[in-house]
């Protein structure tokens, strides 16, 4: 059953069915926004962790009824999610193990900033 609430134009009481003689349309995400499609494109690691953070943010969008914080989680793990399907699954998780093999304290070899910065000037014919 639809609750209709009455309001005023030109002081005369109208429905809000009878005020809107077409329906607004529904804003839609980007295809590559979608909690499936970003969902799709994590590796394990991070997908459990979208999941965790997705599942807290509509716990809390149901509460106080304020989309913000799913939108922000959406829309920060639409770029993990990009930047795993532009580089690959496997080279993103190679860059995961790496970080955590630094945070832990082992030594992992990296380039030095200088040379990569110098390689693509080099690519850049600069």
């Amino acid at each position: 059953m639809t609750i209709l609430r009455p309001y005023k134009i030109e002081g005369h009481p109208v429905t809000a069915a009878a005020a809107k003689s077409e329906p607004e349309p529904i804003p839609a995400l980007p295809q590559d926004a979608t909690p499936q499609a970003i969902r799709a494109a994590l590796v394990a690691e991070e997908r459990t962790a979208f999941e965790r953070d997705y599942q807290a943010a509509l716990a809390e969008a149901g509460k106080t009824l304020d989309l913000t914080r799913v939108l922000d989680v959406l829309n920060n793990w639409r770029h993990v999610a990009w930047i795993t399907r532009r580089h690959g699954t496997e080279a993103h998780q190679r860059m995961l193990d790496a970080a955590a093999r630094l945070m832990a304290g082992e030594d992992v070899p990296v380039v030095p900033g200088r040379i990569i910065k110098s390689e693509v000037n080099a690519r850049l014919g600069r």
